[in-house]
């Protein structure tokens, strides 16, 4: 699937409807977007007022909604082929996807403090500090 950010900030998509190439479901939420990133089968958009919203197939990262209150003051995402990892304004870092390939950093959260960039591989992510 492909996406696209118009000049007026909304976003076009086209391609695999279920990897990303229908974004009917957010739609209203894609406005004033600023960046978008792409996993294998779903896409996160930073918007703005710095939320975040992604779509998608959920085990690329399409989903979500279990750290969505956390994706305050977004200011980078990477991604890799599976999951998203994203930078907030204090430094911290969210990721959500696959848990299997960096979508769940519970482990080392308490780690994640003072983060200046996120280098992805295909299947995990790096922390810079």
């Amino acid at each position: 699937a492909f996406a696209g950010i118009l000049s007026d900030g909304r976003v076009v998509t086209w391609g695999r409807p279920d990897f990303g190439g229908d974004s009917d479901d957010v739609a209203d939420q894609l406005r004033n977007v600023q960046q978008i990133q792409a996993t294998k089968g779903a896409f996160a958009a930073i918007l703005a007022d710095g939320s975040a919203v992604a779509w998608g197939h959920a085990m690329y990262g399409g989903d979500s909604t279990e750290v969505q209150e956390l994706l305050r003051n977004v200011q980078q995402i990477q991604s890799n082929a599976h999951a998203f990892a994203a930078i907030l304004g204090d430094g911290t870092v969210v990721t959500w996807g696959d848990p299997d390939h960096g979508g769940n950093s519970s482990k080392v959260q308490d780690q994640l403090r003072n983060v200046r960039q996120v280098q992805a591989t295909k299947f995990a992510f790096a922390a810079l500090l």
